[in-house]
């Protein structure tokens, strides 16, 4: 079966003039800016390598102290790639804003751009509490208040799941209608809204479905940046088309 063939009319909402954010979507020289949640999946990667395996929900002090105070420096760096990559992860959403806008689905581009704002907002809460706690938390002896902040991190971990599944929802849903992508494409994207809802259960207090565990930490998160990658890839071929027949 095909990808959907309905076209939808050109939103009014999106301006292709040159100065306007859907004339840089749509310029030659902008690709950049279609492949940013390929960067953005690199960069998260990359940063995740540097900072290392972080102490589990209930870790003891000493596991804490060593880990947050003697690789201080990894994580204080890992935080500042972390940035960058929360902002490649903005100008994928606002990339595939304009895209659904373009093609008339602009409620489904307004979903991308609330839920990339939120997820952001919880990347860069959890990427704070991780430098806070290298940078001079540990360092103070406040054992309770570390291990109350390491804990929070892996909750908030959890919570991100639900505004990461929308916005894999947002993209999926959007770029079906507008007919960039095949209903296997599309099967895809629903399977991964549903597992990642279910990455917002993890609660249990250990093993593979706690908010340390496997699910959470590996299985949910590759799920994701699969998605980020794809729909980067569908974008930017659909840029190119455009350029092509310009």
């Amino acid at each position: 079966m095909n990808a959907a063939t309905t076209t939808n009319p050109q939103s009014s909402s999106v301006s292709t003039t040159p100065g306007s954010w859907g004339g840089l979507y749509t310029g030659a020289a902008n690709g950049v800016f279609r492949q940013s949640g390929i960067s953005f999946v690199l960069l998260l990667i990359i940063s995740s390598v540097i900072y290392g395996y972080q102490p589990q929900v209930g870790a003891s002090a000493e596991s804490l102290t060593a880990f947050y105070t003697g690789d201080r420096t990894r994580i204080l760096i890992a935080a500042v790639i972390s940035g960058l990559a929360v902002l490649n992860l903005l100008w994928f959403a606002a990339a595939l804003r304009t895209a659904l806008a373009e093609a008339g689905c602009d409620d489904w581009g307004a979903a991308a751009t609330a839920s990339s704002a939120a997820v952001a907002g919880l990347f860069l809460l959890i990427i704070s509490l991780g430098a806070g706690l290298a940078y001079s938390i540990v360092a103070s002896g406040n054992e309770p208040l570390t291990s109350a902040l390491n804990d929070l991190t892996w909750a908030l971990v959890v919570l991100s799941s639900f505004p990461r599944a929308m916005l894999v929802m947002a993209g999926t849903f959007g770029l079906f209608r507008a007919g960039l992508i095949s209903n296997a494409l599309f099967g895809f994207g629903v399977g991964a809204v549903v597992l990642g809802v279910l990455g917002g259960t993890t609660w249990l207090s250990g093993g593979f479905w706690a908010p340390d565990g496997v699910y959470s930490r590996f299985v949910w998160p590759v799920i994701f940046l699969l998605y980020v990658v794809v729909a980067s890839r569908v974008l930017s071929t659909r840029g190119s088309a455009t350029k092509a027949s310009s």
